[in-house]
């Protein structure tokens, strides 16, 4: 029997003209104290992969801006990477794993995942860049999604790396799009553009560039201002729900199943192709 893990860690808090700030390692988070609106940035070149300290780091953030009880949050990448919003999870940490961080890993990403999907304030992610696997898991896990746009990617493609996406994966795409279509989308590992992600309605709305998108972003929050927190909290709690419950109920099944896959030779081999294929 795989043993349990429970890490908790705790980070820091924000300020940007008249905000308060924090820069750290792989995230930036600003909290503008006029607004109430947190800015989370992803900060993990070249392309953030979400390593097992980048997940901590989501997390402990994600916590703390709920014990600050913010009016709503943007998740977006640093403009620094221009091509990149997120490009999923850390391959690395999957490939010939030490089994002690895998379980860990494996734990944080369903912390992180419950933490914000779940979130009691309104959430908006602005994707400036492709968003592929975790990254397209994290942007799905959002209230809203704003994607710049015309030439970037998004969904979820574990399996065209011999991988299988948790059913909470491909529940959180559902849930958005429809069983029919995610079904599709996530057995084939099918990204889709901009354009194509608006029509199907895997983002809600598509934006010429980043500073466009960011303000389409305030808007969807600030469309929140006469809405009881309270009222708001408990009516995605109910819509969110039955997803969120299944992973509670079944976090150790879940765990054990994808560690055991991931080690597996065929997973591994398809794993070290990928990387192979990343250094050409």
């Amino acid at each position: 029997m795989l043993k349990r893990y429970n890490i908790i860690l705790y980070s820091t808090n924000k300020i940007v003209n008249s905000c308060r700030y924090v820069s750290q390692s792989m995230l930036k988070s600003t909290v503008n104290e006029k607004t109430g609106i947190a800015t989370v940035i992803i900060n993990k070149p070249p392309v953030n992969c979400i390593s097992l300290e980048l997940l901590n780091k989501i997390n402990t953030e994600i916590n703390k801006l709920q014990k600050d009880n913010i009016r709503g949050m943007i998740l977006t990448s640093v403009r620094s990477l221009q091509k990149v919003f997120c490009g999923g999870l850390d391959i690395k940490e999957f490939y010939n794993p030490n089994p002690d961080r895998l379980a860990k890993y494996l734990t944080n990403l369903q912390d992180t995942w419950l933490s914000l999907y779940m979130t009691s304030f309104p959430t908006v992610s602005v994707i400036n860049g492709h968003s592929l696997g975790g990254g397209c898991l994290i942007a799905m896990c959002c209230d809203y999604r704003v994607m710049v746009g015309p030439d970037y990617t998004i969904g979820l493609n574990e399996t065209k790396l011999g991988v299988v996406p948790p059913k909470w994966f491909q529940d959180t795409m559902a849930a958005i799009i429809g069983h029919r279509k995610a079904e599709v989308s996530v057995i084939a590992g099918k990204t889709y553009t901009t354009d194509e992600a608006l029509q199907i309605g895997l983002v809600d709305e598509s934006s010429p560039d980043i500073d466009n998108a960011y303000k389409k972003g305030i808007q969807f929050l600030n469309s929140f201002e006469k809405i009881s927190p309270w009222a708001f909290k408990m009516t995605k709690n109910i819509s969110r729900q039955p997803i969120s419950q299944w992973l509670i109920d079944n976090k150790q099944k879940d765990l054990e199943f994808v560690f055991n896959y991931m080690q597996t030779p065929s997973v591994q081999k398809h794993l070290g192709l990928y990387l192979q294929s990343l250094k050409k």
